[in-house]
């Protein structure tokens, strides 16, 4: 019998380098586009200069959208706009986000510019959006171009980067939760997404970590999360690079009173669940001792029972997966975690 042939989508553009904003006009020069939107959020559009503006074509329509949008209000936006031959965001999560939505919904090509590194949704198949009030994630496609400076990015504030660490780590506990999943009878580990979340990582992990703005480090890390933005592509879902611990910091987005960003809160809960997952514990430290991410955490005073309170409404978040902190076992081994293990006593104020 004949296998079937799999479709996997990847960026037709993939630029991560120095400067490359200001090579803007040429890598679009080399693209079957004769009209664009370029998306911006009020960063971008201090950092797109009249310089570079002048460089691009004038086929080009600039919008700065408000970062209040939900989806309804995104999908006025959409079917707003004019017709593009593609849209390009150019900004934080947020535009970035909004754009792959935009461009999903109106079935145009997107081509992804993060003006900092804090999350893997710049490359990921999925972006979040506020939907009846709730954030949510929901399906996009798999960006046909990728496009970051390098320079932009190392201006970005420390923690944008840490997050992105946190973001990507927790491919480790993901990966390790889909295969429990997989053993458990209630998940199929598409092999090949596994092997690219986990190299993307593995990677990065080789990577020498005493100055997390040197370039080398910015261009592992940014390569590494969108490769394992692609691995979402592969596997048609989230589980290479999101489980527990992403279950985790949707709970506390939603219960918190001040959250933090969303790949600082991933990073904590990745350390709390390598301890119930019992796995790689040791590389996991040493990541977040070398980065200086525990530093970091422990100035924000983090509240222990919102913690608590995230890992009991966890399972809830996706009813239809099945985790280790879907397991009532192994969620108790986390909450017990909480009061015992020294490094969170460091990170928590109460």
């Amino acid at each position: 019998m004949n296998q079937p042939v799999t479709s996997i989508p990847i960026p037709a553009i993939l630029e991560i380098s120095h400067g490359s904003i200001e090579r803007l006009h040429e890598i679009l020069a080399r693209q079957p586009f004769s009209n664009a939107v370029i998306l911006l959020d009020d960063f971008s559009e201090s950092i797109l200069t009249e310089k570079i503006r002048k460089t691009l074509p004038k086929t080009i329509d600039y919008f700065t959208l408000s970062a209040d949008l939900d989806v309804e209000g995104l999908v006025k936006e959409a079917f707003r706009l004019p017709r593009y031959d593609v849209v390009i965001a150019m900004g934080g999560g947020r535009i970035v986000d909004f754009g792959k939505y935009i461009a999903f919904v109106r079935r145009s090509p997107f081509i992804s510019i993060p003006t900092s590194a804090s999350n893997d949704g710049f490359a990921s198949s999925n972006c979040s959006l506020v939907v009846n009030g709730k954030k949510t994630t929901v399906p996009a496609k798999v960006p046909y171009g990728i496009i970051v400076d390098l320079s932009i990015v190392q201006t970005a504030p420390t923690p944008f980067i840490l997050a992105g660490i946190g973001d990507l780590v927790s491919n480790i506990t993901a990966l390790y939760d889909w295969e429990f999943e997989d053993r458990s009878g209630k998940a199929t580990v598409n092999a090949f997404a596994h092997m690219i979340s986990k190299k993307a990582v593995n990677s990065f992990i080789r990577t020498p970590m005493n100055d997390i703005k040197a370039p080398i480090f910015l261009k592992e890390l940014i390569s590494s999360l969108t490769m394992g933005g692609i691995s979402t592509a592969i596997s048609g879902n989230s589980a290479p690079i999101s489980g527990s611990e992403h279950l985790i910091s949707h709970a506390l987005e939603k219960i918190s009173k001040k959250p933090e960003m969303h790949g600082i809160q991933v990073g904590v809960a990745t350390y709390i669940m390598v301890h119930v997952q019992n796995h790689r514990i040791d590389r996991i430290k040493k990541i977040f001792e070398r980065t200086g991410f525990f530093n970091y955490v422990q100035t924000l005073q983090l509240k222990k029972e919102e913690y608590r309170q995230a890992i009991e409404m966890a399972p809830s978040i996706k009813p239809n997966r099945y985790t280790y902190i879907h397991d009532p076992t192994y969620r108790q081994k986390a909450l017990t975690l909480l009061d015992e293990d020294p490094q969170l006593q460091k990170i928590f104020s109460s």
